[in-house]
């Protein structure tokens, strides 16, 4: 899915519908040359040159035609894109489609053999489909774009592997949104004994679906296959090709399905309404989606912490691995089989001595043997197959019996659908849960026995316990001012809520990956949720992290002290052991810069809520300055440093390196490494002024500044300055901005944002304004602004090309040029 750049689908529509001829066909004498079009019969698609965000590369590709936001479906020469636009898309002397550039170079062929070609078209249908065919008899096809996809799977399109031939139709993910080239993931239809969808990484199995049943794939679970409506899989004759393809009754819904290039298999649906592609639904979910997580003869349960156990009569083959996190060494059988001990003494007998543990709701293992036997002889013949080799089986009604030997890999627990998968177990490890039923039942009576005399007992404590409490409570809270050493000694924890380091670990799934939210340099943030419902930012300091002791008490004693809706709330804290944490108000649509740098979700900051963002971080920059009980530097202004609320407003986060002052202080001096840079001289209100300045210029622009470059090895304030002095300012908006009407008529206000934030960032603090003055001047009650001189750091940093590798994990870009 990409974003238009300068292309408008509908004039270009307009434009072909009326002067031009055959819109739709390719022939030796009509090729097209960037940036015309062919469009097919009823607009639906249309074939040309484009560009994605953030790349000049020019690519020849199939688009979407009908809908506001450019959505690749397939890519002609996506591994050797052009440098300009001298590109042209034409039929060769030999019968070819071919991309070329400017010097005659060949970027893309379709490589068919034609004994006509000078009788050959290649037309854009209706389907998505790009056909080049011999004209001869009129409907030979000698290549489709359907049978040498990209990334995406439209409807009608066949997904297929030849048996005989070993030829396969299958789709190949993108390396990144960006860059259309072959990435590391790729999706196709594998027989094995029955026909699954498979998405192989690095040509390694990775996910798996589970077998075709007729209906749909039973490793899905039942939310998710109510979303194959319209899929089919073909797979009559097993020495013939199998095919999936799908096709809905529903001609006014538009669906594509995109293999994405972190190995997804996503379903996307046009909502009109929002005016953008929605996800209904994902192959991969949790951990356990991927192909054995767990190691051979592991279940993967993703209500379960840890998600991997061993199945019943299993145990870990590698403990030390298993306590890490590391399941992938497997499990192996404690005991083995009754009939592998029967063999070995030389007897046949005793195979009754092995039975079958039921499991529900589960993800079949991979490669079963089917059989078309009926279901009441499944466990009979799992039972007598030579050698006693079935170590499971299971059946389904539109496959059959389902038989396993060797290890079981990928077993998963459903919380609902599934299949009832047959476990074999020697009868020692059955009989165990029987008599495990039995010390139950008689733990659980000797228990309430017990409770009832200790009741007596402890009824006549309760008030002796009554006594002691508040002693307690005062040894307690003393333990937790140990635990962080002599520098809480100062500091009134009880001023602020305490919890407890169970509540956290419970409230975030045992601090789950899954809860991460992204990671910055104080540690993890984890989405939690309360057992009132509330949900919570969970800041757990990390053993790896530069920061410690000094910023999280700092940020304890900054934030229980703050108060403004443009900052973000502290809950409260936890200091237990060698555990610190802080608890904030959970901001659901996270950091400034997730929306700012995406070229999906910028288009969500249209002028108004940009400019609602720098008013708002104004407001609480002149409340930590100004109107606070006390007076705060932040220190570390940058998007990834500014949450949004569920209506994006801002928030300003992340006080770590937040430094109060003295009534009477201006600045103070530090030797601490604050920001991007190493500052080792002083500190004090301009030292945001300029942050906030950086960040202004990046909110008009859209873009990093310790990311962007040009051919003069410019930083994005290098860049603002040089077009000021240009006079061609205009060149620094996000073009997101203007493709709205509205945002046409805030050119003014625009304008002036831009003055403003050349003006915080002079290169010499007593030229910088302050946060005041700034809020004066973007209300306009400054009407005469002072003209910018130089800013600081206009060249890029040497160390800003590795700026990716240090920064925060969470789309979070090191934004923070530290100014004096």
């Amino acid at each position: 899915m990409r974003l238009p750049k300068a292309e408008d689908p509908a004039l270009i529509s307009c434009f072909y519908l009326l002067f031009a001829t055959a819109l739709d066909t390719i022939t030796p004498s009509k090729s097209i040359k960037d940036p015309d079009v062919i469009i097919s019969q009823n607009g639906v698609f249309r074939l040309g040159f484009f560009s994605l965000a953030n790349s000049s590369n020019r690519y020849v590709g199939i688009l979407y035609n009908q809908i506001p936001v450019q959505t690749v479906v397939w890519v002609a020469n996506r591994n050797r894109p052009l440098k300009d636009s001298s590109g042209i898309l034409t039929i060769s002397d030999d019968g070819n489609l071919v991309v070329s550039n400017g010097k005659a170079e060949v970027l893309w062929s379709s490589h068919v053999n034609n004994t006509a070609p000078n009788a050959t078209t290649a037309q854009l249908l209706d389907s998505g489909n790009l056909v080049l065919s011999n004209g001869e008899d009129g409907a030979s096809s000698l290549w489709e774009s359907f049978e040498d996809p990209s990334n995406a799977f439209i409807e009608t399109m066949k997904i297929s592997t030849d048996v005989k031939t070993g030829r396969k139709v299958e789709l190949k993910s993108w390396k990144s949104i960006d860059d259309p080239s072959d990435g590391n993931f790729s999706l196709s239809l594998e027989p094995f004994n029955s026909p699954e969808v498979i998405i192989r990484k690095n040509n390694q199995l990775y996910h798996r679906t589970g077998p075709w049943n007729g209906n749909s794939f039973i490793g899905l679970i039942d939310e998710y296959t109510a979303y194959l409506e319209g899929f089919d899989v073909v797979a009559d004759n097993p020495q013939q090709a199998y095919y999936m393809t799908y096709d809905f009754s529903n001609d006014s819904m538009l669906i594509y399905i995109e293999l994405d290039s972190q190995g997804k298999f996503i379903e996307r649906k046009w909502d009109e309404g929002k005016g953008n592609w929605i996800n209904k639904y994902s192959s991969y979910q949790t951990n356990c989606d991927v192909y054995g997580y767990c190691g051979a003869f592991g279940i993967c349960d993703s209500s379960k912490r840890p998600i991997c156990s061993c199945l019943k009569g299993f145990k870990p083959r590698n403990i030390e691995e298993w306590s890490r996190g590391n399941w992938s060494s497997g499990c192996f059988r404690t005991t083995p089989l009754q009939c592998k001990r029967d063999n070995n003494n030389g007897s046949g007998a005793g195979q009754g001595d092995d039975g079958f543990l039921e499991m529900k709701m589960m993800k079949v293992p991979a490669f079963p043997h089917p059989s078309s036997i009926s279901n009441g002889q499944c466990k009979d013949q799992c039972m007598n197959m030579k050698n006693c080799s079935c170590v499971a089986y299971a059946h389904d009604d539109g496959i059959g019996c389902m038989l396993w030997s060797g290890d079981l890999i990928d077993v998963q627990k459903f919380s609902a659908s599934g299949v009832d998968l047959y476990i074999r177990l020697p009868s020692s490890e059955l009989d165990k849960g029987k008599s495990s039923k039995v010390i139950v039942i008689t733990t659980v009576t000797a228990g309430i026995v017990a409770i009832t005399i200790s009741a007596l007992f402890l009824w006549c404590g309760m008030a002796k316990q009554r006594g002691t409490n508040k002693r307690h409570k005062q040894i307690k809270h003393k333990s937790y001012s140990e635990n962080v050493g002599e520098s809480l000694i100062g500091v009134k924890l009880q001023q602020l809520p305490l919890f407890n380091f169970e509540e956290l670990a419970t409230a975030t799934n045992n601090f789950h990956p899954e809860k991460k939210l992204g990671q910055g340099g104080f540690g993890p943030v984890y989405k939690g949720t309360l057992d009132d419902g509330k949900e919570i930012a969970v800041k757990r300091l990390s053993k790896a992290s530069g920061q410690g002791l000094e910023e999280f008490m700092n940020e304890v004693v900054v934030m229980s002290k703050l108060q403004h809706r443009n900052l973000v709330r502290l809950f409260g804290c936890c200091v237990e052991a060698e555990e610190k944490i802080l608890v904030y108000e959970f901001m659901p649509n996270k950091s400034l810069d997730a929306f700012l740098f995406d070229p999906v979700k910028r288009r969500l900051l249209d002028w108004r809520k940009r400019f609602n963002i720098i008013e708002g971080i104004s407001r609480g920059l002149l409340y930590l300055h100004r109107d606070s009980r006390l007076r705060i530097i932040h220190r570390d202004l940058k998007a990834s440093n500014v949450l949004l609320d569920q209506d994006l407003n801002p928030k300003i986060s992340d006080f770590g390196m937040a430094r109060i002052f003295g009534g009477g202080e201006n600045q103070a001096n530090t030797k601490r490494v604050v920001g991007t840079y190493c500052n080792w001289c002083c500190f004090s209100e301009k030292s945001d002024v300029f942050s906030y300045g950086v960040l202004l210029l990046e909110i008009v622009s859209g873009r990093r500044n310790t990311s962007f470059y040009n051919k003069d090895d410019l930083s994005l304030l290098g860049y603002a300055w040089r077009l000021w002095r240009e006079g061609n300012i205009w060149r620094l908006v996000d073009e997101v901005i203007f493709e709205s009407e509205s945002d046409s008529n805030n050119e003014k206000e625009i304008w002036r944002c831009i003055h403003v934030g050349l003006l915080c960032v002079q290169e010499y603090t007593k030229d910088r304004p302050t946060i005041s003055t700034v809020i004066s001047m973007l209300n306009s009650e400054i009407s005469d602004l002072n003209t910018p001189k130089q800013p600081a750091f206009t060249q890029a940093p040497l160390m800003s090309h590795n700026v990716k590798d240090r920064g925060s994990l969470n789309d979070v870009t090191l934004t923070n040029l530290d100014g004096r």
